[in-house]
């Protein structure tokens, strides 16, 4: 689907020369893998090759010596451990994407390398003076959850959230997907002939609907011949991208019930720390001024609905496509070398659906929550963010309603707080208390054979990419893959 909305020219100008770029915080999708039918999932040559030249996209807006809008503050060409934080869950497909887009943020710097020994001899790095950029691995928030986040159930920003489990399960329950699966089952069966090698007839249907997608996406890239791919029409791939986004995005965000969207919360928590952090000047472990992080996709949908993108157009709720990316840029017009008041800064939110550094396709910027100007004032953003953002393991296992493993210093410390109680309730109200008979249901779900869920911060791909950047005043946003 493409999207028709008509935003202010300022979205796409270049940016204003007296404007000043104090920090930036870049969310990122993995690029091209193989299919999650199939694990392990691993990313392919065309992922490496995605999410490379995105890093080369965004070393020469941020960071090269003539960068379109640099970073203050920010090394040209040799990269400060201090000045970068980059982190991606210790799996294979993310991690290495982000290994990957460093290289292209930071190429190999040649005779830069080079050092003169005692002995009066010159020694020049390897591999052309190859750059070691440090990517830090994190776990995922459970630690009964795998490492290997590409092939884990769906809930990898959330793993182990017991609230955020049970909201997406009711999912599942609603007459939403209960018609939607019954009104797709007959057009899922037809698939038999395309995707029989992997589904069974009892597989072929709804549940399954957006690792049907992926099989079908990755198969159209790389396979030369597809099983019946004559019933592979226009019609039926956009039907296939359409279900999956449903599914999807019904998994990630909800709403009336906000705790489903806890990926987008917690990013949001990372995105908010960072930038204060470096608008407070704290260089000693403020990861300040350029942060990188890289996830699935679905903490862009659940980040979407949280920050009201979705009212900009429904095409925010699609999958977004390999190797997509958002950036926060805090900006000032102040012309102060030093720390600058709160007041004189902004934040501008870019959102790249595919690889950025692709023809035709560089970020775009968006309003944020519901607004019309695409610069937010700081004290909005942070107001704004503050709503939703957790930023810290107790509000995480409070939210979640969690009590054992991380959570349970918390759980034992705030059974006569009411307010920690009642904060600890989803928007469907569970609540703490209930939280180990959830946790334990959920278990038993899991074991009895849930597949439906699937990975909410997997793969997304887009639709129509190359309008995003080529119509100044037009979004064009539409449905992608999950990790």
């Amino acid at each position: 689907m493409a999207l028709k909305l008509t935003l202010m020219a300022l979205a796409s100008l270049p940016l204003a020369q007296s404007e000043t770029v104090l920090g930036v915080y870049i969310f990122h999708r993995h690029g091209d893998r193989t299919p999650k039918s199939h694990p392990p999932a691993n990313l392919t040559s065309l992922g490496a090759e995605e999410v490379f030249l995105s890093g080369s996209y965004y070393r020469n807006r941020y960071v090269a010596s003539d960068a379109s809008s640099p970073v203050r503050g920010l090394s040209h060409d040799i990269a400060v451990q201090s000045q970068v934080s980059v982190t991606a869950p210790d799996d294979a497909v993310l991690h290495n994407s982000a290994q990957v887009f460093v290289q292209g943020l930071y190429p190999p710097v040649g005779r830069l390398s080079a050092q003169q020994l005692a002995n009066g001899t010159s020694v020049e790095a390897p591999l052309g003076g190859y750059q070691y950029v440090p990517v830090k691995a994190v776990a995922a928030a459970s630690s009964s959850t795998r490492a290997d986040a590409e092939n884990n159930e769906w809930l990898q920003g959330g793993s182990g959230c017991g609230n955020a489990m049970v909201s997406s399960n009711n999912y599942f329950a609603s007459p939403e997907y209960q018609q939607t699966y019954a009104d797709s089952k007959g057009f899922y069966q037809s698939l038999l002939p395309v995707i029989g090698g992997t589904f069974d007839a009892d597989k072929a249907n709804f549940k399954n609907g957006y690792t049907i997608f992926d099989l079908i996406n990755v198969a159209r890239i790389h396979n030369k011949t597809i099983p019946s791919s004559d019933l592979l029409t226009p019609e039926t791939v956009a039907e296939i991208q359409n279900l999956a986004n449903i599914h999807e995005w019904n998994l990630a965000f909800n709403e009336i019930d906000p705790i489903r969207a806890i990926a987008g919360s917690v990013l949001a928590g990372q995105i908010l720390q960072q930038l204060q952090s470096t608008l407070d000047g704290k260089s000693s472990g403020a990861k300040s001024p350029l942060g990188i992080q890289f996830g699935a996709y679905a903490s862009f949908s659940s980040f979407f609905g949280l920050a009201q993108l979705p009212k900009l157009s429904t095409d925010f709720t699609g999958i977004v496509d390999y190797a997509s990316s958002m950036a926060f840029e805090l900006v000032t017009n102040a012309s102060s070398s030093s720390l600058v008041a709160k007041d004189d800064v902004s934040v501008r939110f870019l959102f790249s659906n595919g690889t950025a550094g692709a023809a035709g396709n560089a970020p775009v910027a968006y309003p944020l929550f519901g607004r019309a100007e695409v610069l937010t004032p700081w004290s909005v953003f942070a107001d704004e963010m503050g709503k939703f953002a957790i930023g810290d393991t107790k509000s995480w296992c409070t939210a979640c309603g969690n009590s054992t493993g991380q959570c349970a210093p918390f759980a034992s410390s705030s059974g006569g707080d009411s307010s920690a109680n009642s904060a600890s309730k989803s928007g469907s109200g569970i609540s703490t208390a209930v939280a180990g008979v959830i946790g334990t249901l959920v278990t038993l779900v899991v074991i009895l054979g849930i597949e439906g869920l699937v990975y909410a911060l997997a793969g997304l791909r887009l639709v129509k990419k190359s309008s995003l950047a080529a119509q100044a005043t037009k979004v064009e946003v539409s449905g992608a893959s999950k990790a």
